[in-house]
This record gives structure tokens, sequence and C-alpha cells, in this order.
């Protein structure tokens, strides 16, 4: 997978799961610069068996991506492995930021992050949650001003919110249990005086409020509030940067043509809403990858 991009591209991509990695394939063909952010480690039949795709029987998520972004790539689509940190409007189309300090501009953007359904899975995090436990550090922030914080998670959006909460609670933690963790993002967050723990968590504990985090090698971080973060920065922040409103279940509303109400922008997959599915997600990807080069090109 390639790691250079123009200044300027025809079609961004944010997300390389099913429906980004055809609109990729589909927006290519159309002799579009296409490039595709992401990690397809994020997508949701990564890891799984799809058995209700047409003609292809039971299939694992991860042949089925590996495939499709080999397709993709030999159409001229190109792919980085990060995450989206910051994404706005500008003079010519708009800006999107990486999680390694890169920033690409292009004319069109389509949003197929798919949807985050991923919780720790630990004991307390149910129990606990909306008392202490969370899912939203930026949402959530100002409750713990001069209180202590733990922010868990290996991507991008755990990074940018431990540096966030320094600017709140009183002492901030990050834990990570994966190799990988973007450095840039590792770097930035010591230099504002987070503390970084490096062990899965087992176990949130308090009795009726969060007081402790314990991790699989022993340490026990005493806390006020969990906030888990396990994923890229979410579909709904992307687009309400975009100047796209989502629903208020955090979907995005398309047309008919996966268009949103901001000219230029557009989204496919599980992000539009139910049902999440491989098929549907295709579908889109394939209309959206086809009307993002149009708009590109001017020819809409």
């Amino acid at each position: 997978m390639s790691t250079a991009f123009d200044s300027v591209v025809d079609v961004l991509i944010i997300g390389s799961g099913p429906a980004g990695v055809q609109a990729a394939i589909h927006a290519s063909r159309k002799k579009a610069t296409t490039l595709v952010v992401g990690k397809p480690t994020g997508s949701a039949i990564y890891g799984t068996d799809v058995d209700n795709y047409f003609g292809t029987g039971s299939v694992d998520g991860e042949s089925m991506l590996s495939e499709g972004i080999s397709q993709a790539e030999s159409t001229g689509a190109r792919f980085i492995l990060e995450n989206v940190v910051s994404s706005g409007v500008v003079d010519g189309g708009f800006q999107i930021g990486l999680d390694g300090g890169d920033v690409v501009t292009a004319r069109s953007v389509i949003i197929a992050t798919g949807v985050a359904r991923t919780k720790l899975g630990v004991p307390g995090e149910k129990e606990l949650f909306g008392k202490g436990v969370s899912y939203c550090a930026v949402c959530d922030c100002n409750f713990y001003r001069g209180r202590r914080a733990v922010i868990v998670g290996n991507e991008s959006e755990a990074g940018m919110s431990a540096e966030m909460m320094t600017g709140y609670a009183s002492e901030t933690s990050w834990v990570i249990w994966e190799d990988g963790v973007n450095p840039v993002l590792l770097d930035k967050a010591k230099a504002s005086g987070v503390s970084i723990f490096r062990s899965r968590p087992v176990s949130i504990e308090g009795e009726g409020k969060v007081e402790r985090l314990v991790l699989e090698d022993g340490t026990v971080i005493q806390t006020d509030g969990v906030f888990i973060e396990l994923g890229a920065r979410s579909a709904a922040d992307i687009a309400m940067d975009l100047g796209v409103m989502p629903e208020m279940d955090d979907s995005i509303k398309v047309g008919a043509d996966c268009s949103t109400t901001v000219k230029g922008v557009f989204a496919c997959g599980d992000v539009t809403g139910k049902p999440w599915q491989v098929a549907k997600a295709v579908g889109q990807g394939c209309i959206a990858g086809m009307a993002a080069a149009d708009y590109s090109k001017g020819t809409i």
C-alpha cells in the first residue's frame, strides 16, 4: 500500500471497509485521483466470516478486504493506513489531517468509516456506565475539571482525547495494550503530561461510581473517570466539521446518489444507517464512488 499522495486529490475516501474500498474501485475507474485513508482492521467485517453476500458462500472478512484493496490499487487508487484527526472546508474543496501529521486537500470526500459499536467488554463497564464510564471524552470532559481521568484505547481518537483531557483533569492517564500506536500522537500526549500505561484493562471498579481501573499486569490506576475510546474519529465528528449535520442517531442522511447536504461530501455504508450489511455497503460504495468522481471532475 502506498504512503505517498498528491497535495490535492479528486476523491478522498475516509474508511477502508467494504463501502470505502468499493467506492475507491469505482472512483478510480472513472480516472479520478483517489486516496483512501483508514485501517482495514477497523472494519466491522475484519476478523469475521461473511456468509450472506451474493456469490461468495462463506468467506473471511480479512480476505475479502485484502482482495478488494488489491482491486482498487490495480485501478490506481492509493491507500494510507492512518486515521483522520481533523477535517474542514477550504477554498477549492476539503482539507483532511492525518494522525501522522500529513494534510491532504480533496475536491470531494466520501465518508465510509462504518459505525463505532465496540465496547471494552470488562467487568464494571456496563454497571458503571454514566457513573464515571464514558465513550466520549469530548462530550464529558467538562465534568472532570480538577479530577482524575483515564483514556483507554489504541487508536488516534484515544491519543487526541488524552492530550485534550490534560486541559481539564488534574491527572490524565492513557492505557495502551497494542503495538502500532502512532508515535506522533504518543509524543504529543507525553509532552502534555499524560501518564502512559501499557497493559490491557481487565476491570473497572468502584462503589456506585468509578474509583479505579485494574490492568492485566496488576497495575491499579485510581481514577474518577474511564473514557473508552477504541476507534478512530467518529463519522459524526468528521461530518460536522465538513458542514454536514448528522441525524439524532449519528447516522448521515444521503440522497439516491449518496450525496449529503454539502456539495462534494458523500457518505456510504453503515454510516448511512441500518441495515448494517456488506451488500448495502458495497452497493452504496459503488454509487458514491462514481458520484464523487463525477463531482470532482465537474460533470455533475
